[in-house]
């Protein structure tokens, strides 16, 4: 994955020794009025095994910052903080950051680790902006100075039935046998437990022949990809990562087990390194996740921020909802004029942002720090690229179901 460096200006800072060393100069009552940018610890898994995913988080936030400024909201300094793909180095990356004047936090894709950097920033008192994770506990905790701009597991498999029904009654077929496959990690097992509470309210066409947990860390998914193909099962729902995924795939064309699609419960599929990776294999999976809106005008700014800064890399998931962690983070400060925690952490709990990128009605928190407004769209890949096909009313492109066969695609 290619690196890429942005110029330490006073505006534009990342990293953390400068940062410690920055920190405490100005005094937070007088931050904002002196023009000092907000010190943001952006915390995702850069390296371990899910370090392509955590990468692309960071991305999107740096693709903020033009935007931002473009706004005309306060600047913002990044932080980058490495959890290592393993949650007990998510909470001490947290604490590093607040030890060195991170005075919010933005984190950090996997439920699991987002977890721990929850408590760390509840007991410090800094605020948190969770961009991506669904685990529901997480702001069941009765936290004050956490939020969350993401789905929760069962609103994403809730979101994930209807986008089925959508593409089963435009496209007039309907299967009989679904199995899912899933990683057993804190985000597979919170949206497996969704699926047994929510499955029988959908009145779905199909039934579910099995549940096959893994690793999402495993080298060796024979035995379960065989496993799934005997049920006969003619929809694959995948809760997947990104390795995996590619894994699960290729272990698909080897066994030669061809459904009539696979529908992704999230991410792994959409991912840029799953499609360069795959190639024409990796066409026709149909992600249902929480996505941008490409019909908003934000969104396309966003778009143009970052194939300006990072051309050749996709935009998808991991970018927007870090994007939309950095204006929340950017928009509460220009309102509560100040980085005090608290004035910061009242102010982001009021956000209320009505023009954003996400396909959403837009970025408001509940009593529990929950935006309850993102809608899950349906994604297909398309010889490298993730387009929108789900709602009709947002698509770029026409579904293909059932999908060609293997050998049809190369």
């Amino acid at each position: 994955m290619p690196k890429h460096r942005l110029p330490v200006t006073r505006r534009t800072f990342i990293g953390g020794a400068s940062a410690t060393a920055l920190a405490g100069l100005t005094p937070l009552r007088h931050a904002l009025a002196q023009g000092a940018p907000l010190k943001v610890g952006v915390i995702h898994p850069s390296s371990g095994y899910l370090a392509q995913i955590g990468q692309a988080c960071n991305r999107g936030a740096q693709a903020a910052l033009p935007v931002l400024k473009e706004m005309g909201l306060p600047a913002l300094e990044i932080m980058l903080g490495d959890s290592e793909s393993n949650p007990d180095v998510a909470r001490a990356a947290g604490e590093r950051l607040i030890n060195a004047g991170a005075q919010v936090l933005i984190g950090a894709f996997d439920s699991g680790q987002t977890t721990t950097l929850a408590q760390v920033a509840e007991q410090r008192g800094i605020p948190l902006v969770i961009n991506i994770a669904a685990a529901p506990p997480i702001t069941e905790q009765g936290y004050k100075f956490v939020v969350r701009n993401f789905p929760r597991a069962p609103d994403i498999v809730n979101g994930a039935f209807d986008v089925q029904k959508q593409l089963f009654t435009a496209t007039g077929r309907a299967p009989a046998k679904a199995v899912v496959l899933h990683v057993n990690d804190t985000y597979g097992t919170a949206i497996r437990g969704a699926f047994n509470a929510l499955f029988p309210r959908h009145n779905m066409p199909y039934q579910i022949a099995d549940y096959i947990a893994y690793d999402p860390q495993a080298r060796d998914l024979s035995v379960e990809v065989a496993k799934a193909k005997a049920t006969g099962a003619e929809v694959l729902l995948g809760v997947s990562r990104l390795n995996d995924a590619i894994l699960l795939t290729r272990e698909m064309v080897k066994q030669r087990w061809e459904p009539q699609i696979t529908v992704a419960v999230g991410p792994g599929y959409y991912e840029g390194p799953y499609m360069k990776t795959l190639g024409k294999i990796g066409n026709y999976v149909l992600s249902t996740v929480p996505w941008y809106d490409p019909r908003k005008p934000l969104a396309q700014k966003m778009i143009q921020a970052h194939q300006t800064m990072f051309p050749g890399q996709v935009i998808d998931t991991n970018t927007v909802f870090t994007f939309e962690a950095m204006l929340i983070a950017a928009d509460a400060y220009k309102r509560a004029g100040s980085a005090n925690p608290q004035a910061l952490a009242t102010a982001i709990r009021a956000t209320d942002i009505k023009d954003n990128a996400a396909l959403s009605d837009g970025i408001k928190f509940d009593e529990k720090g929950q935006n309850n407004g993102i809608k899950i769209a349906g994604i297909q890949n398309f010889d490298g690229e993730a387009k929108v096909v789900l709602p009709l009313t947002s698509a770029e492109r026409n579904i293909v179901f059932p999908v060609p066969g293997w050998q049809q695609r190369r």
